[in-house]
């Protein structure tokens, strides 16, 4: 099992962590978000904590570990701070710049830790000579979309969020490119009607949530559906010049639960699997979910 973390990012780091929160650096702002993996206690005070940051979001709710569909709180920032601003992130001939803003339930448009799948994306698309097809589920605000693009990709981009599609379009053309194809639709009816069409692609990345819901209220949760998916992407993929991703940050399912899964419908035994996490200059790592990948 790997344990891999993003490194030498100039425009994220993460400071600190602990009572159930986290403190990060996003360009040349830095934010106070819930984090219920966090159990442990802060590095620094809260006094340090309050004096960096130009943000804060907080949780109103009684179980401190577990969020639910409901966000009670909200965003508390000092007159500096922005509603959006762009963050670049750089890796060998990958240039990549990213918009992000405080969203009413605490994100800010990126996950950190997928700078390593980016970087995988990247390496693997653009050593293939032939064209490519790239088919990113659950594919939120877009910045593995945008990857792949770079790299040369033909890229479907399916989510079941409109303002995630919006979004992902306006970081596409930050990134002064085009021709990505925008599916809004849940992400399983989608690849059983692409498996019905014999459809394929060479690429194939998805980044779960643990529970959610379609454009039409279909009901997704992980536990349920996550073999059903990843078969039908099994369906979908070529037999060479390929690559497949898979993250899940759902407490209580390990490494080796994907693992096992990808296993069962891809029948081999050269799969990279393990935990992402984010590493402090001071303090201690925070893990931050899973992955289980492969390439030919």
């Amino acid at each position: 099992m790997n344990l891999l973390h993003p490194s030498s990012w100039k425009d994220y780091e993460l400071i600190d962590s602990g009572d159930g929160e986290k403190l990060e650096r996003f360009g040349k702002f830095v934010l106070i978000r819930p984090e219920p993996q966090a159990i442990w206690q802060k590095s620094k005070s809260q006094e340090e904590w309050n004096k960096l940051a130009h943000a804060h979001f907080s949780r109103e709710q009684k179980d401190h570990f577990r969020f639910g569909d409901d966000v009670k709180g909200g965003w508390k920032k000092k007159e500096s701070m922005p509603d959006s601003w762009n963050v670049n992130y750089d890796y060998q001939n990958l240039s990549l710049t990213l918009r992000l803003a405080l969203t009413s339930f605490g994100h800010v448009g990126i996950f950190p830790e997928q700078g390593e799948n980016w970087n995988f994306i990247f390496d693997t698309v653009s050593k293939w000579k032939a064209s490519s097809r790239v088919l990113n589920l659950f594919a939120y605000t877009g910045a593995a979309s945008v990857v792949a693009r770079q790299a040369g990709a033909d890229v479907t981009h399916c989510d079941a969020s409109r303002p995630g599609l919006n979004w992902a379009n306006q970081n596409m053309q930050l990134n002064k490119l085009d021709n990505v194809r925008w599916v809004y639709e849940d992400a399983l009816k989608f690849v059983k009607r692409e498996a019905k069409r014999g459809n394929k692609y060479n690429g194939i990345i998805m980044d779960p949530p643990p529970y959610g819901r379609g454009p039409e209220g279909e009901k997704w949760t992980l536990q349920e559906k996550l073999d059903e998916l990843v078969y039908l992407s099994s369906q979908l993929l070529e037999g060479k010049n390929r690559f497949f991703i898979l993250s899940m940050y759902a407490v209580g399912l390990s490494a080796t639960v994907g693992l096992n899964v990808v296993k069962t419908h891809f029948n081999r035994n050269d799969i990279e699997f393990g935990e992402f996490f984010l590493h402090p200059k001071k303090g201690n790592d925070l893990p931050m979910g899973t992955f289980v990948r492969f390439r030919d």
